[in-house]
């Protein structure tokens, strides 16, 4: 039995342990509301800024063109902030308006204002100098020092209530001498017995580490980062910010395009579906965990969001909450481009462990991933060698899933082999189908053969809902202005130049021997680089960027381009990349790339860098000649502009007019904007039929003959459009 001296020691203690457990509540809710104001300041400036730019005609129409507005205008009242600003007693006194049309002016202005407040969506620009925006930063990085502690809230005030009740308890048995005399033995006895919980509680208390915690928390409440540092880290790790933001506050998304559009019932299932982060390191977006509990719940399913909302952190995420219940071996097949990408994102955002399943020493990592158990990373190429033995994959992830379209092609074959054993397949694609309905079914058939079924070949646009329905159970996709809100905008640019004598001359030699290839280069195969109007507008533009503090990343299709556009860029180039630049030294050139302090050029072939590689770091795109798919522009375009992106991201497009270029954004025109209605709508994702797709052989022939036809009427003096017309 504990003497007196010892149970009044527990009593004091446990006032410490109740304190303690207060300033942990007290201290989080302060990090929580110094977010939320700090975001209500950032957002009421946006809101003000909105309705001081909409003219003081917008009440009217809100209220039917019932209202006369001609005496507030006359007395300096423009726009709807200056009637908010005012207020009804002080718009009744203006000559002309009167005590009956204020309050109705203001009420309907009142209404525009809730309108904005509404549909606003907050995006943190790059600006350290918007002392709101840094006060909002330094709020959000508190906040992430302090959030975990979220976790065990809960508990801790179980614990709070637990030790003040046993302390009372306890109370008489650290009575003096004296007050003992006077109870009775019952009472001596259950102070007896609340001591000794009391011991027990504060035992456990101390050593789950919530005093601990308290202080932990307090000190990060304190915590300081200069501004240029806070702002350095905000570029740095942007989706981070964004994921604390929006688990605080409402960022304005739209919850259907977040949930993919999907039918109720399923989305029902998905929400009441948990999803354990006890294994991640980072927080994940709303709509990235509604996407790997769609992988768990349905268990094999293609997630097609659109490139850059994280599909590869939704899929370690599904990883790590299986990994909490039990099953451990997990296994990634990707492209040999992105396979270090991989194993480093794993490493990154997780507490699995990676294991490259690849190269030489793939035999010895995946006999320790067989014991071991973690995230096995290996390629299309190496899966068909792989020995497993007898383990079970508890889940296969397929990146770039579009690569087994083909079901005849061996890697195709290696995947469906492997799907067949493994108990959960999520596929990611984002162009999981090109063009042809046909494919995006073959995907499909991998995964749930009767949904595939299902899927009819001949869907057009007039079939969207239908299309919809039958791929509910086994496809989610999400585009980037539905879900990113904070995504900056992009501005897409045609730099159209003329032809000069030296390229001009090349480009005719090759109209002449009917190389479509060679047409489609000759803007930069020029001995002398100031003989290239193409290369000249790239220089001019890198110059501006770089000047700027923006990195540029180049891309095009031909690998001599790529040589020649490096060598004109001199040592700011990054690069070349092309599709034989091994994976390690692919990720090395990025990394370089991304932690320069100086503004260089990453210079890339388009369908190498295009694939799997983040380049956020790069704000200019430039692209040297027009694609023949619209989804490898698309692609491409999406390593720059998408999450953890900061700045506008300009995309800067050389085109050279009467040509080639301008020949295949006419012929494609047609072909993008059916990519558009299916691939980019989340109702859909590619079921255009057989018109969505022109064969590059059938474009190269179109073109040629256009162009031969082109510069023979014009040798002979006449203009081919009004041949045309004729």
């Amino acid at each position: 039995m504990l003497d007196r001296e010892a149970v009044a020691d527990l009593v004091r203690r446990s006032k410490v342990a109740c304190q303690a457990v207060a300033s942990l509540d007290q201290n989080l809710g302060r990090a929580r509301q110094d977010v939320v104001a700090a975001f209500n300041q950032v957002r009421d400036a946006r809101v003000w800024s909105d309705l001081a730019s909409m003219p003081i005609d917008r009440v009217r129409d809100v209220t039917g063109g019932r209202l006369r507005l001609g005496a507030l205008h006359n007395h300096g009242y423009r726009t709807v902030a200056d009637v908010l600003r005012a207020g009804p007693s002080r718009l009744q006194h203006v000559p002309g308006v009167g005590e009956s049309t204020a309050p109705k002016v203001f009420a309907a202005a009142e209404q525009i204002r809730r309108a904005v407040v509404d549909s606003i969506k907050v995006r943190i620009d790059l600006d350290p100098n918007d002392q709101a925006t840094t006060a909002l930063l330094r709020a959000l990085r508190v906040w992430e020092g302090v959030a975990s502690a979220e976790d065990r809230i809960e508990g801790a005030r179980t614990f709070a209530v637990s030790v003040a009740a046993a302390s009372a308890d306890a109370a008489p048995a650290a009575a003096s001498p004296v007050r003992r005399l006077f109870m009775g033995n019952t009472k001596k006895s259950a102070g007896a017995v609340a001591a000794a919980h009391l011991a027990d509680l504060l035992a456990w208390g101390r050593s789950t580490g919530i005093e601990s915690e308290s202080a932990r928390v307090a000190n990060g409440i304190r915590h300081f980062m200069p501004d240029p540092e806070l702002w350095a880290d905000f570029e740095k790790r942007s989706p981070v910010y964004y994921g604390l933001l929006g688990g605080l506050v409402d960022l304005g998304l739209d919850v259907a395009a977040a949930d993919g559009f999907l039918p109720a019932e399923i989305v029902e299932r998905i929400n009441a579906q948990p999803l354990d982060d006890t294994l991640l390191l980072v927080p994940l977006r709303g709509y990235q965990s509604f996407g790997a509990r769609f992988a768990l719940v349905q268990r094999r399913v293609v997630i097609g969001d659109e490139m850059g909302l994280g599909k590869t952190m939704q899929a370690i995420a599904a990883m790590a909450h299986l990994a909490t219940g039990g099953p451990s071996h997990f296994l990634v097949v990707c492209p040999a481009s992105v396979l270090i990408n991989w194993t480093r994102e794993v490493a990154k955002h997780s507490k699995l462990t990676p294991f490259t399943l690849h190269g030489p020493a793939r035999a010895r990592a995946a006999q320790l991933w067989r014991q071991r158990g973690g995230v096995g990373v290996t390629t299309f190429e190496a899966l068909s060698a792989l020995s497993l033995g007898d383990t079970v994959p508890a889940m296969l992830v397929v990146d770039e899933a579009h690569y087994v379209k083909n079901p005849r092609a061996k890697r195709s074959q290696a995947v469906a082999c492997m799907a067949g054993r493994a108990e959960r397949v999520l596929f990611l694609s984002g162009t999981p189908m090109e063009n042809r309905v046909e494919e995006f079914r073959a995907l499909v058939h991998y995964l749930q053969p009767e949904v595939a079924r299902q899927i009819e070949p001949r869907h057009g646009i007039a079939g969207a809902d239908a299309f919809r329905r039958a791929v509910a159970p086994v496809y989610l996709r999400r585009n980037q202005q539905d879900v990113l809100t904070e995504l900056p905008e992009l501005l897409q640019i045609e730099e159209w130049e003329q032809f000069g004598r030296h390229d001009g001359a090349v480009y005719r030699s090759a109209v002449a021997a009917g190389n479509f290839m060679a047409m489609r280069r000759a803007a930069f195969a020029v001995p002398d680089p100031r003989g290239s109007a193409k290369l000249e507008r790239l220089l001019e533009i890198a110059d501006e960027a770089n000047a700027n503090g923006r990195k540029v990343v180049v891309f095009s299709y031909f690998r001599d381009v790529l040589e020649i556009v490096a060598r004109a860029l001199g040592d700011r180039a990054f690069g070349p990349l092309t599709g034989s630049t091994p994976p390690v030294a692919r990720q090395r050139v990025v990394d370089d790339f991304a932690n320069s302090t100086n503004a260089g050029a990453l210079v890339a072939q388009i369908e190498a860098g295009g694939v799997g590689l983040n380049i956020q770091a790069a704000s200019v795109v430039i692209l040297c000649e027009p694609q023949v798919k619209p989804t490898t522009e698309a692609q491409a375009i999406a390593r720059a502009h998408r999450m953890g992106q900061v700045r506008t991201v300009q995309v800067h497009r050389l085109l050279v007019a009467d040509s080639v270029d301008q020949r295949m954004l006419e012929i494609l025109g047609t072909k993008k904007l059916l990519f558009d209605a299916y691939v980019r709508d989340s109702a859909l994702t590619a079921a255009a039929p057989g018109a969505v797709d022109i064969s590059e052989s059938q474009l190269a022939r179109t073109i040629v003959e256009k162009e031969q036809e082109r510069l023979a009427l014009a040798s002979l003096g006449i203009d081919s459009d009004e041949e045309d017309k004729d």
